[in-house]
């Protein structure tokens, strides 16, 4: 059975309770966020100007440099700490635990000090302007405010209102950027991590390939070879003579049927190997024939924005397939369901059954589909606590 239907208003919570981004907070959170960074920012002027003149001479000195710089950074370690808080809580960053360096720490310290009091004061210039509107206003009220220099005092403000506007989101972008140069991983690492990546998604590809390529020749050899086989002797018995002409309409019938299920076996065969209708009809009618050979019933729900790339509309259709043929083959569902959304750029594909459980994510089947999407830099999450019941969940990019 297969419906079809399309989500009211798509958003970033996922069925299920999964979500594919952290939300960002609102614009009032991120505005105290935004005034508790000048504040800090102050402190960060009075540590480098306190502690660091208190601290210069030793830092000049050679014997005592060492010593004299653990103490300062240890002070900005604490107000980095404090920033990085500022920031996980106010702009719902979320940033590796790792060390950072000394001077990585007081290079973002400095550089967060010097944004924090600019945008201290152009904060202090939207205040400013805001007391100008108000005097403005009341002027009108008194009357003593002629239209012509009204238009031109709106039209200074308007300007001025939005260049402050723009710096405070630029402002707010820099400082954004400076946390995530700090506490987030450098290039490098990024780069090195890449690398890795790609190393562990071509040895799975290659592996979940070889394995695909055993089980086809298995498909081959225990189930069409074996019924060629069984047809090949019943046609063998009916050539020989000596039988009469029903027993030998049997065996011509016995023989026709076998040739039926061979026809069936190679038609599952060429299906898993790759559909055809996924060329010619699309991901939808695909699944439409992955719900006709399922022997339990089976729901689909789709909601795409638009066309998918032919990568993510077959890897999709395997981790439909292969999902839906474990569930039928060993959770004893009594129902199966499938959604196939898209998120802004994600597509995500969930398959849901009420069967008992228990699937096991090393498995060989879901080991292949783990590489298969994750081929396409995307995540498959496997849900399947013992008493049902299993959900599998994959997020496939698609830009």
């Amino acid at each position: 059975m297969i419906t079809q239907h399309f989500p009211t208003a798509p958003g970033t919570t996922l069925p299920g309770g999964e979500t594919t981004a952290a939300p960002s907070p609102a614009l009032p959170v991120r505005a105290a966020g935004v005034l508790l960074g000048c504040l800090s920012a102050l402190l960060g002027l009075l540590y480098f100007v306190v502690p660091g003149t208190l601290l210069g001479p030793a830092l000049l000195w050679p014997r005592t440099r060492r010593r004299a710089f653990v103490v300062l950074t240890a002070g900005a370690r604490r107000l980095t700490t404090l920033e990085r808080r500022r920031r996980s809580v106010f702009f719902g960053d979320r940033f590796p635990a790792r060390p950072v360096p000394d001077q990585r720490v007081l290079r973002y310290l400095a550089a967060r000090t010097y944004a924090g009091l600019i945008t201290g004061v152009v904060v202090g210039l939207l205040g400013f302007g805001a007391l100008l509107a108000g005097l403005l206003v009341a002027s009108l009220v008194r009357g003593t405010l002629g239209w012509g220099e009204l238009v031109g005092q709106v039209l200074l403000g308007g300007v001025l209102l939005f260049l402050d506007v723009q710096g405070l989101f630029s402002l707010e972008a820099l400082d954004a950027r400076l946390a995530r140069e700090c506490f987030g991983p450098s290039r490098r690492e990024l780069m090195e991590q890449r690398i890795d990546e790609l190393a562990t998604s071509r040895a799975a590809v290659l592996q979940a390939v070889d394995t695909e390529r055993r089980r086809i020749e298995r498909d081959l050899h225990d189930g069409v070879q074996q019924r060629l086989v069984a047809l090949a002797m019943l046609l063998g018995r009916a050539r020989r003579g000596g039988r009469t002409p029903e027993q030998a309409r049997s065996l011509v019938e016995q023989a026709h049927r076998e040739s039926q299920e061979v026809l069936t076996e190679l038609r599952e065969v060429a299906w898993r190997v790759y559909p055809t209708a996924l060329d010619n009809l699309g991901l939808q009618e695909a699944l439409a024939g992955v719900s006709e050979r399922c022997g339990i019933p089976l729901r689909t729900e789709f909601a795409l924005d638009g066309p998918l790339p032919a990568s993510v509309e077959t890897a999709a259709y395997f981790v439909v397939s292969e999902s839906v043929t474990n569930a039928a083959k060993h959770s004893a569902a009594t129902e199966i369901r499938v959604s196939v959304r898209t998120y802004g750029p994600v597509l995500v594909v969930r398959i849901e059954d009420d069967g008992v459980g228990g699937a096991r994510p090393e498995g060989s089947g879901l080991t292949g589909l783990h590489s298969r999407v994750r081929a396409l830099d995307g995540r498959l999450h496997v849900h399947s606590p013992l008493g049902g019941p299993t959900t599998i969940t994959a997020e496939l990019p698609c830009a």
